[in-house]
């Protein structure tokens, strides 16, 4: 099979930083929501972006961030990617990736089949589309739980340029690109030690797992 995209999120310390890239991981995220045990600030992602220019690409995510918050990431960061993990309806995402002009990751929660179909009206004006575990009603933050859903549900998805998310980890990782064929994936709470923190080792790991493939 051609090479497994992979994505690392919610980094957030240098260290966390240098080993996705040792290991071989294509895209870094870094989270800017303040409920997340994840979020950075800006001061933070100046230091991290320079840090990762170059070598990796840089996934900024937010929800449903406002123009002037999403200005001050891309100054900062300046990342190669925003990933919109919040309500953002497909005119939204058309919005943002026409005012910075920076290709889009559209996160989608899944619980049920219905779910998967809602992605279709964002084909157009996304770059990538993220499946993710729907959160449960009221949950602080839209994913990083380390739930995952049926991965059944992703068998009638076309779209060549998608990712999946939600609940990976070193363990199931292999499993679940056979199951599936995912050209991408995400993994957030799976390489960490506890929340918010991630493992050194645990990322080796799982980038050890996809590529072994």
């Amino acid at each position: 099979m051609s090479k497994t995209i992979v994505k690392i999120c919610g980094l957030s310390s240098p260290e966390s930083l240098l080993a996705a890239i040792a290991a071989g991981a294509d895209m870094a995220g870094f989270v800017f929501f303040e409920k997340s045990p994840r979020h950075i600030d800006l001061e933070t992602a100046r230091a991290l972006g320079a840090l990762a220019s170059g070598r990796i690409r840089k996934v900024a995510l937010t929800v449903d961030a406002t123009d002037d918050a999403l200005a001050a990431i891309v100054g900062d960061l300046v990342p190669d990617m925003l990933q919109l993990h919040g309500h953002e309806r497909p005119e939204r995402v058309a919005a943002i990736k026409s005012r910075f002009g920076l290709p889009v990751i559209k996160a989608i929660g899944v619980a049920t089949a219905g779910d998967v179909e809602t992605a279709n009206a964002y084909e157009s004006v996304a770059d990538i589309l993220l499946f993710d575990a729907k959160p449960a009603p009221g949950a602080a933050v839209p994913g990083g739980a380390g739930v995952s859903f049926d991965w059944a549900l992703m068998r009638g998805v076309s779209s060549a340029g998608w990712m999946l998310s939600g609940g990976l980890d070193p363990e199931n990782v292999q499993d679940a690109l056979r199951r599936t064929h995912a050209p991408a994936v995400d993994v957030s709470s799976g390489v960490e030690r506890e929340s918010g923190v991630k493992d050194v080792n645990k990322i080796k790991a799982f980038l050890a797992a996809v590529r072994s493939l």
